[in-house]
């Protein structure tokens, strides 16, 4: 990866070029797994359907390459083909019903297609409302939409695609240029929005809807700089194998992996990006203020406690030195 890109990245605003580059990260490794896939398989139950849908790919490749990215970039694809390879390795029977349906139907004809549009820059997403492996995001999941929902949706989108656009454009390109798929959460008990990116399924984002739509526009942002350091780490570990250390991070009760904390740290600092904006904008008033004041805090707190850690490898402490650098560094007069 290109130094200025990466350096981008690490400042949360890697745009358009850091997302091309992380998709292309992807497709290799999917591809991969589809290889080891058909390996592992050989001699097992398994093997047929496996073999079919490694050279079925490889032929859609060659016929109609937009097709096979289109299948490529299922969001659960990774998920799915994770689950499949453990419990082969593990001598368990695996259903690869899933992965015939994914490549027959790679444009996901059961999700409800939804565009926003703002001043020329479009957003166009799939609301995942239903298929395999969405449990992925650790949260309740909605019912299949209705036709009211579905619209209650699009409105949401498309005025937090206002924000995006008109106040942080930058996120709003590289939102644009990899986020593909929503997948639609119940609300905590409480009412409360809740909102995920799982590790394994690039391009997808789960949320509640909220009532905001600043707030939905800060989901976008959070959950998808997540994505996006889950598909850099693929290409560049930045930190060791897991250890037993826990680490603060301000903002939970609990303490947490290296691995972890440097996801939160990350997703973070898009936040206390926003609200800096916000703030800027003369858009957020006191709520503005006072979020960025308290994210900046905890951003930079997080930082350091991950470079002091000495669980970072090198190109980690490169990324996370950057990444204290840019809280440090946007402040109101920056």
């Amino acid at each position: 990866m290109p130094a200025p890109v990466f350096e981008a990245l690490a400042r949360g605003r890697g745009g358009v070029t850091a997302v091309n580059l992380l998709r292309g990260g992807q497709l290799s490794k999917r591809m991969l797994m589809l290889r080891a896939l058909r390996q592992t398989a050989e001699g097992l139950s398994e093997e047929r359907t496996a073999e079919a849908a490694y050279r079925g790919l490889l032929e859609l490749n060659r016929r109609d390459r937009a097709a096979w990215r289109e299948v490529m970039l299922y969001p659960y694809l990774d998920e799915g083909l994770t689950r499949t390879l453990t419990a082969l390795e593990q001598g368990l029977p695996a259903d690869l019903r899933w992965l015939e349906q994914v490549t027959a139907d790679p444009g996901r004809r059961a999700w409800q297609r939804v565009t926003a549009d703002c001043d020329g820059r479009e957003l166009d997403l799939r609301l995942a409302d239903q298929g395999p492996f969405r449990e992925a995001h650790g949260h309740e999941l909605a019912a299949p939409l209705t036709a009211e929902q579905t619209e209650e949706w699009t409105q949401a989108l498309g005025a937090a695609w206002t924000v995006l656009v008109r106040r942080h454009p930058w996120h709003a390109e590289a939102i644009a240029a990899g986020l593909s798929t929503l997948v639609p959460l119940l609300p905590n008990p409480d009412g409360t929005e809740v909102s995920s990116a799982a590790r394994r399924a690039f391009g997808a984002i789960a949320a509640s809807l909220p009532d905001d739509p600043v707030l939905l526009a800060l989901t976008l942002v959070h959950e998808f700089l997540h994505v996006q350091l889950g598909a850099l780490i693929d290409l560049l570990p930045l930190h060791g194998p897991p250890t037993s250390a826990r680490y603060h991070a301000p903002w939970r009760p609990d303490l947490r992996p290296a691995g972890a904390l440097l996801q939160g740290t990350y997703a973070h600092l898009g936040v206390t990006d926003f609200w800096r904006t916000e703030l800027a904008a003369g858009t957020g008033g006191e709520r503005a203020r006072r979020e960025y004041a308290t994210w900046r805090e905890h951003t930079e707190t997080a930082a350091g406690t991950l470079l002091e850690s000495g669980e970072l490898l090198p190109v980690g402490r490169r990324f996370v030195t950057e990444l204290r650098e840019a809280v440090r560094g946007r402040t109101l007069s920056a």
